[in-house]
């Protein structure tokens, strides 16, 4: 079984949901990945979705689309990121979702050339998340072909009837965006109850919520009904200020999830 399958997994058995939290490639250092996927393993990550840097980043607020175009002046590519993954992956039980423009998929060579890359450096799974639902047959064959899980996208406007024929066709989870627009902190909790039941309804795979998420507060919100929360933005600014204030990154990323974990829910957690 897949990793990010048997993670999922244990979390349902368990009543335990997970995080998963978002890194840009080369941010807030060229070198940085390996060290912080290692310490957001430690600090209670189950699953690393890790942003290949793209010139024009998709849906993506002013936080990482500086981090992307920081980690790109950087040096940062593609081919380095394999290797940064492949250079830790034995070190790692978590799983690591790559997320990646189709625009970069085709420059590569394509889905299949893709998946086989990914899959050999280390990663369990990929987001497209400028994939057209309609478009996306070559790419869910070349994640199934490689053993990759394939999550696609569900935006807040989407039909529920729509939402669960793009649920069915991810494996290992479906990414439900709790808001519209950009990603980005916000204040607000986010009230996706009525929508993860709708959805569960139409299909059975896991549902991870992200968009906005950045306090313990919203990861139990969020974790009340979904299976895992994604936080991007939050750690990936906490990343770029303790850079800048001379702090160790990889140490910031370990307090801020272990922080976030203190939201988790769970169904022992609700019966008291």
């Amino acid at each position: 079984m897949n990793r990010i399958n048997q993670i999922f997994k244990k979390a349902k058995d368990s009543n335990h949901p997970i995080l998963l939290p978002f890194v840009c490639a080369g941010s807030p250092a060229l070198d940085s990945l390996p060290e912080l996927l290692v310490a957001l393993q430690s600090g209670g990550a189950s699953v690393v979705e890790i942003g290949f840097p793209y010139s024009d980043p998709v849906a993506d607020g002013p936080t990482i689309a500086a981090a992307m175009h920081d980690a790109i002046e950087a040096g940062m590519t593609p081919d380095l990121i394999f290797e940064q993954v492949a250079s830790v992956r034995d070190n790692l039980e978590i799983g690591l979702v790559a997320m990646v423009s189709t625009s970069i998929v085709i420059a590569l060579g394509g889905p299949d050339a893709f998946c086989k890359r990914a899959k050999d450096a280390g990663f369990d799974g990929c987001i497209f998340p400028d994939l057209v639902f309609e478009e996306s047959g070559p790419y869910v064959e070349a994640c199934k072909s490689h053993g990759l899980t394939n999550s696609l996208l569900i935006s807040p406007s989407t039909a529920i009837e729509r939402a669960g024929e793009i649920s069915k066709a991810s494996s290992g989870f479906v990414y439900m965006l709790a808001r519209s627009g950009i990603t980005g902190e916000r204040s607000e909790i986010p009230d996706i109850g009525d929508r993860v039941r709708d959805l569960r309804m139409k299909s059975p795979t896991p549902i991870a919520c992200g968009f906005g998420i950045s306090t313990p507060e919203q990861v139990r919100a969020v974790t009340q009904h979904a299976d895992g929360a994604i936080v991007g933005s939050a750690l990936v600014r906490r990343l770029i200020d303790a850079k800048a204030s001379g702090k160790n990154p990889a140490q910031e990323a370990e307090a801020f999830l272990m922080e976030l974990s203190t939201g988790s829910f769970s169904m022992d957690d609700l019966m008291g």
